[in-house]
């Protein structure tokens, strides 16, 4: 029977549901993560495929599980939005011989299936539930959660992979293939991705009603970068050791102003997996359960090619009541917060959508001017986020279970980690989770 994507039923998505019915139910034990790189260098042991697999069997040994334990899997299908597989280059035959195919030959390259994955671990002997949550690790982590919420999984796999094959970022999709572009597109593909200059839009319209520079931005976003140095399985701990400074941020080039080099993450490749249980199957497995008190989803509808400031803020103030209305917490019950960050400019309407620290609308790039370090009272972003540690957007989950299990090393925040939120990626598009040290 072939995968399914998630229902909507499966997303809060709306206000007014009161307490998550799973409220505490659902505990994140096991994490497993790939090496990372900036490009595929065709080795069949460094392919997505590969390295999924990977993610997974580690994942399974931190947890201490068997393998024949597991008996779910969720995942997000897609794996890139950068270039794809050139249609006349043949696949590695390597790759070939090493794996088993499914119907479709770039499955373990280009994409991954859940039939993929399980041809490719026969050690998963007992996985009778699979499902996708397309797009990004927060969509697959709110759809896992809910599955075991839910009762239709009791250990249950969740792997993301993300490949990135040579060539110019975006370049080779649709209308941004071309050398011009006509039609509707001429405004919203005018460097190949929407969301930078969208995003670039919202912020400058940020700084005009609330009085704010791009420069305020500097301390964000270098914090960000220190925090993604001491993540030893991020891209930039493990490839290029590279402190930012504040003159380095205000130097940078502009890519769609007022959005300049450092403000976007760079896509690479890399996978991570992690392993949901329940509370009572925690208690027998290696690693120290934390618990979802949350899953929230935006899908907000805007109403031209790019959403306004306006439609940002509701957006991300509604996000934040849900958040909040679903796990019967309030803003001072945060240790710390890893919204999305992969377009920097993203991040405080995130926080402020979430009311951190009591920021209000407006207030976040002071705030960032204020101690946010993982050694001060209101760690923001903990985990570098992508802009720490490359784009793969699961580095803010994974850095929010190893707080609260206190396995984040050099991030490990100085305050007790007992409750966070993480989750992205866009202000009007997103899930969010929220993990705590205790079932509530």
């Amino acid at each position: 029977m072939p995968t399914q994507n998630a229902p909507a039923s499966m997303y809060r998505s709306t206000e007014g549901l009161g307490i998550w019915e799973h409220k505490g139910k659902v505990a994140a034990v096991g994490i497993g993560h790939s090496p990372t790189a900036r490009r595929w260098d065709e080795t069949t042991d460094t392919s997505l495929g590969a390295w999924s697999i990977l993610a997974l069997r580690r994942a399974i040994e931190d947890a201490g599980v068997r393998p024949d334990e597991v008996d779910g899997l969720v995942m997000a299908q897609e794996t890139s939005t950068g270039s794809p597989w050139p249609s006349d280059k043949p696949i590695p035959e390597d790759f070939l011989n090493t794996y088993k195919s499914t119907d479709n030959p770039l499955d373990g390259i280009a994409r991954l299936s859940a039939d993929w994955i399980l041809m490719n671990m026969p050690e998963l002997t007992n996985v009778n539930f699979t499902m996708y949550g397309p797009g990004c690790m927060s969509n697959a982590v709110v759809t896992a959660a809910q599955a075991v919420g839910e009762g239709l999984t009791e250990v249950c796999l969740v792997l993301k992979g993300w490949h990135n094959f040579g060539g110019r970022y975006y370049v080779g999709q649709g209308a941004a293939g071309g050398n011009t572009v006509t039609g509707p597109g001429k405004y919203s593909t005018l460097w190949g991705t929407v969301a930078c200059y969208t995003t670039a839009m919202q912020f400058e319209a940020y700084c005009r009603k609330y009085g704010k520079n791009h420069d305020m931005m500097a301390p964000f976003v270098v914090n960000e970068k220190r925090n993604g140095l001491m993540f030893p399985e991020g891209f930039w701990a493990q490839h290029r050791p590279e402190v930012l400074t504040v003159e380095d941020y205000l130097a940078a080039r502009w890519i769609a102003k007022p959005a300049n080099l450092f403000d976007n993450d760079i896509p690479i490749m890399a996978s991570a997996a992690y392993l949901f249980t329940t509370p009572e199957r925690a208690k027998d497995m290696k690693q120290k359960p934390v618990y979802i008190l949350n899953v929230a989803s935006d899908r907000t509808r805007v109403r031209s090619f790019g959403p306004t400031l306006e439609e940002a803020e509701a957006a991300t103030d509604e996000t934040g009541r849900k958040i909040y209305e679903g796990s019967g917490l309030s803003p001072s019950d945060l240790s710390f917060e890893n919204m999305y960050d992969g377009f920097t400019l993203f991040h405080q309407f995130h926080l402020e959508g979430i009311r951190f620290a009591g920021v209000q609308r407006g207030e976040a790039l002071d705030f960032y001017a204020t101690d946010i370090t993982i050694e001060g009272p209101n760690p923001a972003s903990p985990s570098g986020g992508n802009a720490g540690a490359g784009r793969t957007r699961f580095w803010m989950h994974t850095d929010s279970i190893q707080q609260i299990q206190g396995r984040a090393g050099a991030r490990q925040i100085s305050k007790p980690a007992e409750i966070g939120v993480s989750g992205g990626p866009t202000p009007t598009g997103g899930n969010f989770t929220v993990w705590s040290s205790t079932p509530g």
